[in-house]
């Protein structure tokens, strides 16, 4: 991969937080602080909701049960994944893999997240799940309303999916998760 201005601009904003105790997630345990990884240059940006148990010890986004899931519906939707940005809300596992607490995941929104995004400047955000859309919408939402559907915000889009986690209780809502990545894609170019 060919590095540029933007990655070096991520490495400088991701060194001060290396050791990030900026909110309770920084001391509860967590191994690795997960900034993200992908394509710093990407108009597609996929947003999760934390890192789990997987990418806290090796300190990469979307590399376990979750991520393999999310990997194959990505070849499906004839996505490269290195040609994506993929990061989460929270950068920190929350214990027990529990959903943040608004305290983190403003925190981290604020001193991360809002920096990445001017960073990268994707086209297209696609939320993966329902903590992840609300995080970064900052406002309660039912994702069944608003899921596959573009919603405007700021100098991007956002198209809602499933979490992978969810996709993998529920594994007739693949397809679906295909079809929203198709038009993320879509938009995305």
């Amino acid at each position: 991969m060919i590095k540029t201005d933007k990655d070096q601009l991520l490495k400088k904003l991701y060194e001060p937080f290396l050791q990030c105790a900026m909110c309770p997630l920084g001391q509860l345990g967590r191994k690795t602080v997960v900034f993200g990884e992908g394509n710093a240059n990407a108009t597609l940006l996929f947003l999760g909701e934390g890192p789990g148990k997987e990418e806290d010890q090796q300190g990469r986004p979307f590399i376990g049960r979750s991520g393999k899931l999310l990997n194959r519906a990505l070849a499906s939707a004839n996505i490269n994944r290195a040609d994506v940005y993929i990061t989460n809300i929270v950068k920190c596992r929350p214990p027990n893999n529990r959903a943040p607490l608004s305290i983190e995941s403003g925190t981290c929104k604020n001193i991360l997240l809002k920096k990445q995004l001017a960073i990268i400047q994707p086209k297209v955000i696609c939320t993966l799940g329902t903590v992840a859309l609300e995080g970064l919408i900052e406002r309660k939402i039912k994702l069944a309303e608003v899921r596959g559907k573009l919603i405007r915000m700021d100098n991007f889009f956002i198209l809602p999916t499933y979490h992978p986690a969810y996709v993998l209780r529920n594994p007739k809502k693949i397809d679906s998760l295909v079809a929203d990545l198709r038009i993320a894609q879509q938009f995305a170019l």
